[in-house]
């Protein structure tokens, strides 16, 4: 029997065995629910050749024409990816709107005996949901940030936290970028509403009742935008305010930006963008750093007159309430971790 569903909280999508997205790889690609396997019942071209046919030649010969290519690309899914599945495999199956592509898929699945189920709606269930959250309603969750400026060691900070078991939220990670002219990750970053997908799932996953350590960010992570609903937290949420000095920072900050310092093209590309309140000789200078390999010496500048002027600028904009101020002699393991053990008994004495 086929089973139905429109429940995609954190529990119930955990007890399927797999969540099966059938619709091509183009809608894959631009979002889907996080952890889903796409097993297309149509590829692009398919997709597209059917439906030129339908709106434009015989909509008998679509259907047959579709209903071929389905059959053939379910079988082929049954022989590779699912091959390995016994007859106890509980999968959880959509397509858009919850219609013929996931019904093809659901009722081959329901004559092999395996306890299939359909999420009714489809993707655009899982999308209400999303903007629901994200955008429509008040988030719970208590947020605490940690701010500072550019290179004090806020991300290895937040990873220290979340390894000592205090609920963390990565937005850069989700982001896949790392929120600056530089910033940019290998593979680029996800769509905004595949970046919106991934925020709803690990928020789900928070207790609200616990607080959730996140990095202070602009509203903006490279071309990914915080949406209201966590921006108003976080816009209201409290502050620990870290500082280290310059030259730890330029190291640190050296060894995060170790991939883009290694790409000469990427890193001028990025200079290049820089803000036109910085002179052209000073650009030009800048890149001619990058060119010459003197990496350290060019974080030190950029920190010094560019991010740190930008920092206390938007710091004068703030009036976000301070819990605590931590001063880290370095930014080694032991002092981030040492800051972590401090922060988490505090932060999180449970």
């Amino acid at each position: 029997m086929i089973r139905h569903t429109v429940d995609l909280s954190p529990a119930a999508r955990d007890g399927f065995d797999a969540i099966i997205d059938v619709r091509s790889p183009t809608e894959y690609a631009l979002d889907h629910i996080p952890g889903a396997l796409n097993l297309p019942v149509l590829d692009d071209a398919q997709r597209a050749a059917v439906g030129t046919e339908y709106v434009q030649g015989s909509k008998f010969l679509a259907r047959r024409t579709g209903a071929a290519m389905v059959a053939r690309n379910i079988a082929s899914h049954l022989e590779g990816a699912l091959a390995d599945r016994g007859g106890g495999f509980k999968p959880l199956v959509h397509c858009w709107r919850g219609g013929q592509r996931s019904g093809a898929m659901v009722t081959v699945m329901d004559q092999i005996g395996w306890p299939v189920t359909v999420l009714d709606g489809g993707y655009q269930t899982w999308r209400r949901q999303v903007n629901a959250a994200l955008y429509d309603a008040p988030l719970p969750h208590r947020l605490t940030l940690l701010d500072g400026p550019t290179g004090s060691g806020k991300t290895a900070l937040l990873n220290a936290l979340a390894a000592r078991g205090v609920q963390t939220l990565d937005l850069e990670a989700l982001a896949a970028h790392r929120g600056s002219l530089f910033g940019a990750m290998p593979g680029g970053q996800p769509s905004q509403k595949a970046f919106e997908s991934r925020l709803h799932d690990v928020l789900s996953r928070l207790d609200p009742a616990r607080p959730v350590v996140v990095e202070a960010e602009s509203s903006r992570i490279g071309a990914r935008v915080v949406p209201p609903s966590l921006w108003s937290v976080m816009a209201a949420a409290p502050v620990i305010e870290i500082a280290a000095p310059v030259e730890a920072r330029v190291a640190h900050t050296v060894a995060t930006y170790a991939d883009i310092a290694a790409d000469p093209g990427a890193l001028d590309k990025a200079l290049s963008r820089m803000p036109r309140h910085h002179s052209r000789a000073t650009t030009a200078e800048w890149r001619a750093m990058a060119a010459r390999g003197d990496i350290a010496d060019l974080a030190r500048q950029l920190i010094e007159a560019h991010y740190d002027p930008a920092y206390l600028r938007t710091g004068a904009d703030r009036a976000r309430p301070v819990l605590d101020r931590l001063l880290l002699a370095d930014l080694s393991p032991a002092s981030i971790a040492a800051a972590a053990d401090g922060l988490a008994a505090r932060l999180d004495p449970a």
